[in-house]
């Protein structure tokens, strides 16, 4: 099977990370073959339902599989044809493949230039993979790492411990992470003492809003000028910040990244006109597609509904994410999706899923729900049925659910524990 994949063919990964799957990725894209990558935790039931609309030729789902598959396309290091498949599930709660289609020779250069040019990467680089690969920005940095002929180190799961072994001797010289990541080390750094951090370039961070003492914290800990923010999705890029910005800007996550044009509605809706190789549309929905997409004077522009403002040099500053949006460790988790769940259940006959502030994760996945399940049922329910970050972690029975008028939750009166 993996003989017969053909351009445009799409490949299904649900794998652990290693160096070779990475490569994978990059011989993949370099023959014009596009991977989905998907947490190879995901139960049957999420596996079905994301993948009944992307139709892929091959699903990998063992280290057997993805070794035949890199040794299929051992000679395929070349320039990636198009961008990865990542997974969105958007507002509808049904993940929709973010589609890149296949690149023209000059956009598939821009786009490694890009990434080089902002980021730096180089053959000397070693980057430290901390982060799952199927999210789209480690596997991002992964990649741009090896196409500059560097190396990545990946010590497995995030361990505090282990990753300051793997730093005192590998010698990292850069790493993208998410606040959580950070906030794990500083507590244990606390206790062990902190490692010697000079080897690194680059310390980018993203993926949820970062603690302003966290923050402070970073730009004192990594050497000067090594440490970034940016602002993106799994659909595109916006914004890349320099710590010593963000001190000038407290609050901000930078300015348009190169190429890019950002812009604001009267209600806060964040656009980015992008360059010809950073555009995309969702898989199999042009509705959806449609909706993201506007022409300006700068070109098409995208939104995924996030809310900020734009002061007059340009900085963004995020007022507030995607009002379904819970980010929990740096994951996304759309609470849609885990309400259609719970509701499957025979003893839930409302339910509403949200996130509250939580130091550990940032926000905690919590759900209120109507009907006579217990929590004890619940979490066995949704085991089988969601993956570990999806998983509510609190539970709230209450005997109706607060909704306005028109029916809308109204999740600022739902409990805050």
């Amino acid at each position: 099977m993996e003989d017969a994949l053909r351009e445009g063919d799409r490949v299904a990964l649900l794998v652990p990370p290693s160096p070779a799957y990475v490569d994978v990725v990059i011989g993949l894209l370099a023959a014009g073959v596009i991977p989905i990558p998907l947490d190879p935790r995901l139960t049957e039931h999420e596996r079905r339902r994301i993948l009944a609309g992307l139709s892929p030729t091959l699903e990998v789902t063992t280290a057997e599989g993805l070794a035949r598959l890199r040794a299929a396309y051992a000679d395929h290091r070349g320039l990636p044809r198009a961008r990865p498949m990542h997974c969105t599930s958007g507002t509808t709660g049904t993940p929709k493949g973010v589609w890149s289609g296949l690149l023209s020779a000059a956009d598939a250069e821009a786009l490694v230039a890009e990434e080089r040019s902002l980021w730096g990467f180089a053959d000397t680089d070693v980057n430290l993979v901390v982060s799952p690969l199927y999210h789209s920005a480690p596997l991002r940095f992964a990649m741009g790492t090896l196409l500059a002929g560097g190396r990545i180190v990946l010590p497995g799961p995030f361990d505090p411990a282990l990753v300051t072994e793997v730093i005192e001797r590998e010698r990292p010289t850069s790493v993208f992470c998410v606040p959580t990541h950070l906030q794990r080390l500083f507590a244990y750094w606390d206790r062990v003492g902190t490692p010697d951090l000079s080897s690194f370039r680059l310390v980018a961070h993203a993926g949820a809003p970062c603690p302003d003492a966290v923050k402070r914290r970073l730009v004192e800990t990594f050497p000067e000028g090594s440490t970034w923010e940016f602002y993106g999705s799994t659909e595109g890029q916006f914004t890349a910040c320099r710590s010593e910005e963000w001190l000038e800007q407290p609050g901000t996550v930078g300015r348009a990244r190169p190429g890019r044009v950002l812009t604001t509605d009267a209600d806060g809706t964040i656009w980015c006109a992008v360059p010809s190789f950073a555009r995309f549309s969702y898989f199999g929905d042009p509705d959806k597609t449609a909706a993201a997409w506007r022409e300006t004077p700068d070109g098409p522009a995208f939104t995924v509904g996030d809310l900020g403002r734009l002061d007059d040099d340009g900085y963004l500053f995020l007022d507030g994410r995607r009002e379904d949006l819970v980010i929990s460790g740096g994951v996304n988790v759309y609470p849609l999706e885990v309400e259609q769940a719970l509701l499957e259940h025979p003893g839930v006959d409302d339910a509403a899923v949200y996130g509250v502030p939580d130091e550990r994760w940032g926000q905690r996945v919590c759900a209120a729900y109507v009907g006579a399940a217990t929590p004890a049922e619940l979490d066995a329910w949704v085991r089988e049925r969601l993956a570990p970050p999806k998983r509510p972690k609190t539970w709230h029975p209450l005997p109706d659910l607060p909704r306005t008028l028109t029916g809308k939750v109204l999740r600022t009166e739902l409990p805050l524990e």
